[in-house]
C-alpha cells in the first residue's frame, strides 16, 4: 500500500488569531479595525484581509500537510482551520519557546486515512551559553529558540511510523542585547541540536523515509553556505528538494529582506532537506516555490518595494513538495 501526500511549507507571519467572540458579519462586511477589535489579546490578530488571502492560496494548493511556522500558538491555528479552511484538518501544535509566542506546527487533512503523533523537543538542551555566560558557574544550557517539532505519521502501531518530519525555525538574525550578531551562534548551536536528532531517529528507523523542513533565517543551500549551515553537508545525506530538482538558483528565494524601506535582493532562508530514503519519493513535476500574486502584476519573481511586500499575505513564499509512493507499513 502507498500513499501520496501533497505539503506545503509555510512561514505564515504572525499567525495570530485570538477572538473572544466569533464574527457575526460576513468577512466582506467587516472593516479592518473592527475585525481588531474581535480580540482583546495584547498579539494583534493577523489582518482579515491578508487571512482571506491565505485561505485563498492553501485552498488553490490544495494541499494534504501543512507544515506551519509564525503560528500564534494552538487556539490561532484551530481557529484558523475552523473560520478559515472549513475545519478540513486535524490540529498539531505543542507550545515551543518562542519569546515572541510564535510556534511550529502542522495541519494535516482529514483525507489522509493515517494517524499521527506530534513530538516536542522544546525541552532538549543545546550545548550553547553565550560568553558572557560561560563565566557564571551552573549555568543551564539554552534550548531551542522555539522548537524542533516531529511528526510521525503511522497506520495502526505508533511504534512503526511510515514517514518522519521534523519542523524547526532557527534563531533569527535579531541580536537586540549585542551578545551574538546575526544570531549566528545560536542558530548554529540549534542547527547542529536539530541534526542530533535527526541522527537519533535515522538510527532508530533506518528505513523510514524523513524530511527536515522549516524556516532556518539563513543560506542552508549548497551555493554559498552560510557557515553555521556547513555541518549539515559534512555529517548527514541531507538534501534539499529544490538542489534535488536543480532549479535555477532565482526560483529558490522564498523571502525578500527589508532593510531603510527597501526591498533587498532575494534569498532561500525556508528549505525542505530529504534523507536518503525520501529522495526518490520527490515528484519533479510537481514540486516548486509557490508565488503570491501582486495587484496589477501577477506572479512576478518577488515584491519590488515595500508597498507591494505588503500586499503579500505573509512575507515567506510557500515551498510545495509532493512525495509520491510513500510505502505505508502493513496492518498489523
Amino acid at each position: 500500500m502507498t500513499l501520496d501526500l501533497r505539503c506545503v511549507l509555510l512561514n505564515a507571519e504572525n499567525l495570530f488569531l485570538l477572538l473572544d467572540q466569533r464574527p457575526a458579519k460576513s468577512f466582506d462586511q467587516i472593516s479592518e479595525p473592527e475585525w481588531q477589535q474581535y480580540s482583546t489579546s495584547v498579539y494583534p490578530n493577523k489582518s482579515l484581509h491578508k487571512l482571506l488571502k491565505l485561505k485563498d492560496y492553501i485552498i488553490e494548493i490544495n494541499p494534504d500537510l501543512i507544515l506551519l511556522c509564525e503560528v500564534g500558538g494552538e487556539e490561532s491555528l484551530r481557529n484558523f482551520n475552523q473560520i478559515f479552511l472549513n475545519d478540513e484538518y486535524r490540529v498539531a501544535l505543542i507550545e515551543g519557546n518562542s519569546d515572541r509566542s510564535i510556534d511550529i506546527g502542522y495541519l494535516i487533512h482529514k483525507r489522509i486515512p493515517y494517524h499521527f503523533n506530534i513530538i516536542s523537543n522544546k525541552d532538549l538542551s543545546i550545548n550553547f551559553w553565550y560568553e558572557h555566560e560561560l563565566q557564571i558557574p551552573n549555568t543551564p544550557s539554552h534550548k531551542f529558540s522555539r522548537d524542533v517539532a516531529e511528526l510521525h505519521l503511522f497506520d495502526r502501531n505508533i511504534n512503526k511510523p511510515f514517514f518522519i518530519f521534523l519542523l524547526t525555525h532557527l534563531k533569527s538574525p535579531l541580536d537586540p542585547e549585542g551578545i551574538d550578531p546575526l544570531g549566528l551562534n545560536r542558530r548554529e548551536a540549534e542547527l547542529k541540536a536539530l541534526l542530533s536528532i535527526y541522527s537519533k531517529l535515522n538510527k532508530q528507523y533506518p528505513a523510514i523515509p524523513m524530511a527536515v523542513c522549516g524556516d532556518l533565517n539563513g543560506n542552508a543551500s549548497r551555493h554559498g553556505t552560510d557557515s553555521e549551515f556547513t555541518t549539515l553537508y559534512q555529517n548527514t545525506d541531507l538534501e534539499d528538494a529544490l538542489e534535488i530538482m536543480n532549479k535555477p538558483l532565482n526560483e529558490r528565494v522564498t523571502f525578500y529582506p527589508l532593510k531603510g524601506g527597501n526591498i533587498l535582493p532575494g534569498r532561500q532562508i525556508d528549505y525542505v532537506f530529504l534523507s536518503e530514503k525520501a529522495k526518490g519519493l520527490l515528484d519533479h513535476n510537481n514540486s516548486y516555490v509557490f508565488r503570491y500574486e501582486i495587484p496589477k502584476k501577477g506572479r512576478p519573481s518577488g515584491p519590488q518595494n515595500l508597498e507591494e511586500k505588503q500586499t503579500l499575505p505573509a512575507d515567506h513564499y510557500p515551498i510545495v513538495f509532493n512525495l509520491k509512493n510513500i510505502q505505508v507499513i502493513p496492518k498489523a
